[in-house]
């Protein structure tokens, strides 16, 4: 998944879906990825259930989008957006999407932006059905945003489904003398599963993760050329 600081980013959040809590944490995550050039929040702004929402809309300069519930039963916000991210993709100059909740509706959405090119990245609860998890290039889960939330969260390195998946990744990176680059690894662990996040698990990088699996092994090599910087390479035991 190719990304860039420099790309521009719509962020369309399901305001019924979501949590106000940690937007301040959330906007900062999609500042690792590109420019928010376009925050919108949707939802019914005159009931009192998503009275959270307002201070945040303000401090974080996010553009309320007025949604009425014309019918009981029946989710209007998600059209409303559904419709403005399509707009949006069709008219104006995006590399991505960032979307916003814990509502499979925008399973569909989120791959028909992906078949346009560009790439999307989801926002969502542990609760976000997997559909919508695996339609995004990367699915951030929200509790992980949280950094006191992380330390209490904190799996064993050696849980499932953890190591699996690891011991494919390297596997399928490996050279002829069974080294894997780490940021390969990397690449490949989101490709088969978009909600890998080292944070999951505890670690704040990929790096840290790797080192504490007793089935692997980690070595630095120096990047030829005097740069001073290094590749971290690992193979299974």
């Amino acid at each position: 998944m190719a990304n860039s600081n420099n790309d521009n980013l719509a962020v369309l959040i399901d305001a019924d879906n979501a949590q106000a809590s940690v937007i301040h944490e959330l906007l900062a995550e999609v500042s690792r990825y590109g420019t928010a050039s376009v925050k919108r929040a949707y939802g019914d702004w005159t009931t009192t259930s998503l009275k959270r929402w307002k201070n945040v809309l303000h401090e974080m300069a996010i553009q309320p989008i007025q949604q009425f519930s014309y019918t009981t039963g029946k989710n209007s916000t998600d059209s409303a957006l559904i419709i403005d991210a399509m707009d949006l993709l069709h008219g104006t100059d995006l590399n991505g999407f960032c979307l916003v909740s814990s509502d499979s509706d925008f399973t569909r959405l989120a791959t028909r932006i992906r078949e346009a090119g560009l790439v999307v990245y989801g926002f969502g609860e542990r609760k976000t059905p997997k559909p919508f998890v695996a339609a995004c290039d990367k699915f951030i889960y929200s509790d992980i945003l949280k950094p006191s939330q992380q330390t209490s969260a904190k799996k064993k390195p050696e849980a499932e489904p953890l190591k699996p998946m690891i011991v494919a990744a390297v596997t399928a990176a490996a050279q002829d003398d069974g080294w894997a680059n780490l940021s390969v690894v990397g690449k490949l662990l989101l490709k088969n599963s978009p909600s890998f996040d080292p944070r999951n698990y505890g670690y704040q990088k990929l790096g840290e993760l790797v080192r504490k699996q007793k089935y692997l092994v980690v070595k630095e090599v120096p990047v030829s050329g005097g740069s001073g910087g290094v590749n971290i390479l690992i193979r299974l035991k």
